[in-house]
């Protein structure tokens, strides 16, 4: 602690938690958590590595698809010190300054990523709706524009996080409610008056849950379309093209709502539930969307595939 004037002394490390209640269990808790840390980022590098050398898989779509892969790596490796320092070496510390750090690429990533399955949900729409001009709107520079608008968008929607959280004070309590730094948790250790921090937190969350909405609203649209195809094989095969995007959807956005939803309502439950659930928030969905479309997607199931095979021969 820095002493910064004589009535109150100002925190500059927090202690972030493991399994509160199973301390003694972190270094065999640390098998699983790892393993899914290994699969995630291989996985999603598999899904980018296929992307990038296979021509035939140059198409809006998948285009879209590595987009998604390159935000879960960054979700994964956004947290992946803090669980390991935690679970494997029990080392819950963490600077002010790398929390805040922590906290925007956080924050920054999962922006980045409901933006991503909007943008994958205006896609299926337009393939399906008019897909004789489907290339021809979305082309390759068109779709890199629209990359770079939504990451300049994230980028710009979670910035001020850490500013406002650096204008704040600290100095009573040190001890954070999950496994590493997110926004809504860092601030309430404030002992000074954080009303901004918690009006912008609430809009930013606004945002993800327009992204939510939009991506419903695409998708009534799209059933919409679809009933209004003659043949029920052809409807079928419409909506097959969207199975691999309705998953990665409800893997994503199940777990920020039972989160909040947590938050909000339950805040007496025990706190190994809202530990278990912040991570299952930032561990399940880069773990499991390169599963989800590498089972779900022929095209890059049958590559990954030929790409193993080649190399055992």
């Amino acid at each position: 602690m820095a002493i910064t004037n004589t009535t109150y002394a100002e925190i500059t490390t927090f202690l972030l938690v493991g399994m509160p209640g199973l301390e003694h269990a972190h270094i065999w808790i640390s098998i699983p958590i790892c393993s899914m840390y290994l699969i995630a980022i291989l996985g999603n590098c598999t899904i980018i590595f296929i992307i990038k050398t296979e021509p035939s898989l140059h198409e809006p779509m998948y285009y879209f698809l590595s987009m998604l892969s390159l935000s879960d790596l960054g979700l994964s490796l956004s947290s992946l010190p803090t669980m390991l320092r935690i679970f494997l070496f029990n080392a819950p510390e963490i600077s002010v300054n790398a929390c805040f750090a922590q906290e925007f690429f956080i924050h920054g990533f999962t922006a980045l990523e409901s933006s991503i399955l909007l943008i994958m949900s205006f896609d299926r729409f337009l393939a399906i709706h008019n897909p004789l001009r489907y290339s021809s709107i979305l082309t390759s520079v068109r779709v890199a524009q629209i990359g770079m608008v939504f990451s300049f968008k994230s980028i710009l929607l979670v910035l001020p996080f850490p500013f406002t959280l650096r204008s704040l004070r600290y100095c009573k309590k040190s001890q954070l409610s999950h496994s590493y730094c997110l926004h809504q948790d860092v601030m309430k250790l404030s002992c000074s008056d954080n009303r901004i921090d918690v009006i912008y937190g609430f809009f930013g969350a606004l945002c993800l849950m327009v992204d939510f909405m939009l991506i419903v609203v695409s998708y009534i649209l799209i059933l919409k379309t679809v009933l209004g195809i003659a043949s029920q094989k052809e409807q079928l095969k419409a909506l097959n093209t969207c199975v691999s995007h309705i998953c990665a959807v409800v893997i994503f956005y199940l777990p920020i709502i039972n989160l909040a939803i947590v938050h909000r309502f339950a805040q007496h439950a025990s706190p190994l539930i809202n530990v278990l659930m912040a991570n299952v928030l930032l561990l399940v969905p880069p773990l499991m969307n390169p599963i989800v479309y590498c089972v779900k997607t022929r095209q890059i199931r049958v590559r990954v595939v030929a790409k193993l095979c080649q190399k055992q021969l």
